[in-house]
């Protein structure tokens, strides 16, 4: 299989990432709905409707502002609007959308947790998207640098790249077993499993930016790694609370 993976169907292209991609909104919201009814829910139907309208709206504004802000020089530079419009990041995306659910929760006086159905879906989404990412090769700003590391792949221009979407899959895979393990397992606060999901993919997308071509760095971090830095910051008292826990149980060891 070539890759950019691009399959002829009756003389036409067929855009794989793109089918991907829906594909991925579609099972991920199926999944949500599922765990809705089979999972406990504290939060009322009306104000969940709410919270995932905000979550949908700042998830679509946030994609695409940060992804204007990993290479604003050429986005500035672009003469087509539809290229601008349509570059996005999933970063963004997921950051938005928890300032979007923030904002909808003080709107409407709710005060539980509500990230914890939105987690393992969300995961499956994205790994599902990341298939995408992967067959799109350099089509895509999901590959890396090149390299002669022996996972190394020819992504489309010859040259043996890092495939971070590929190293993605495998990641995500784990963390969602981790996760469900979790939920079904051990007793969390309220809340607890989507904070975990956002340090650990926030701090695999932070160390992960480092194996990619980017070209617009502040203070020698790319836009991507500052947001994940303001995520870090976000939930720093989670990140605290379970640092020292960890430690203690470590001393107890």
């Amino acid at each position: 299989m070539n890759i950019p993976f691009e399959p002829q169907v009756f003389g036409t292209s067929v855009n794989v990432h793109l089918l991907l991609e829906y594909l991925a909104f579609f099972i991920g919201f199926r999944y949500y709905l599922y765990l809705k009814r089979t999972k406990s829910d504290a939060i009322t139907g009306k104000n969940r409707l709410s919270i995932l309208l905000g979550a949908i709206v700042g998830a679509f504004i946030g994609s695409r502002f940060f992804a204007f802000l990993e290479n604003p020089v050429f986005h500035f530079s672009s003469d087509h609007l539809i290229r601008i419009l349509n570059a996005k990041t999933i970063m963004g995306g997921l950051f938005g959308g928890l300032i979007g659910v923030e904002l909808a929760k003080k709107i409407i006086r709710e005060k539980e947790s509500s990230g914890d159905l939105f987690t393992l879906p969300l995961i499956l989404g994205i790994f599902i998207g990341r298939i995408g990412c992967f067959l799109s090769g350099i089509r895509e700003f999901t590959y890396g640098k090149p390299t002669s590391f022996f996972l190394g792949i020819n992504l489309g221009d010859g040259i043996k790249r890092h495939p971070i979407a590929l190293y993605e899959l495998f990641f995500l895979a784990g963390l969602f077993w981790l996760l469900k393990y979790l939920w079904e397992n051990k007793k969390l606060e309220n809340g607890t499993l989507f904070k975990f999901f956002m340090i650990a993919y926030f701090s695999w997308r932070f160390a992960v930016e480092f194996l990619k071509p980017n070209t617009f760095f502040i203070s020698g971090l790319s836009s991507i790694q500052w947001l994940c830095i303001i995520c870090f910051l976000y939930y720093s008292k989670t990140l605290k609370k379970y640092v020292v826990y960890a430690c203690q149980k470590i001393y107890l060891l």
